[in-house]
């Protein structure tokens, strides 16, 4: 069985892999909603709409935490997770940035930028450390809010 014959066993391999690839490159897309749900039309909008609020609702507190303290990058990914149970773009969305994560990681993990980023931190450390002492040099261990004026 060469590459050229058109022996029906031939197409029907080739025909069976290009779908595997297909179904390998979206598998896990659309709504993971519960058939009783899907089947009815309204009842799986309205499914849809629920999910969009909660996510939104998710997002929104994550943006909120942004400047202020808590987890919000945690917090926004965790609302893209809830409308990737429902949409397809969010699906994608997800996976994009897991591909970008784990190749910031695998980057990270470089040693030569390791050593790199162990040189400008200590190089930081140094430089924080030679302020703090000329500080504590100049003005002793009072805190400035309590530096009379002389």
């Amino acid at each position: 069985m060469n590459t050229g014959s058109d022996e029906p066993g031939e197409v029907a391999v080739a025909s069976d892999e290009t779908k595997a690839d297909e179904a390998t490159s979206h598998q896990g897309l659309g709504s993971r909603a519960p058939e009783f749900i899907k089947a009815r039309r309204m009842l799986h909008v309205s499914w849809q709409v629920g999910v969009f609020i909660i996510g939104l609702a998710v997002v929104g507190a994550g943006v909120i935490m942004l400047p202020l303290p808590g987890p919000g990058w945690v917090v926004i990914f965790g609302g893209m997770a809830i409308w990737a149970t429902e949409f397809v773009w969010a699906q994608l969305v997800l996976r994009w940035t897991k591909r970008k994560v784990t190749e910031a990681a695998q980057r990270a993990l470089d040693p030569k930028v390791r050593r790199r980023n162990i040189t400008l931190t200590v190089i930081g450390l140094v430089i924080v450390g030679v302020l703090v002492g000329v500080y504590l040099w100049k003005f002793g261990f009072e805190m400035p809010w309590k530096i009379k004026d002389q």
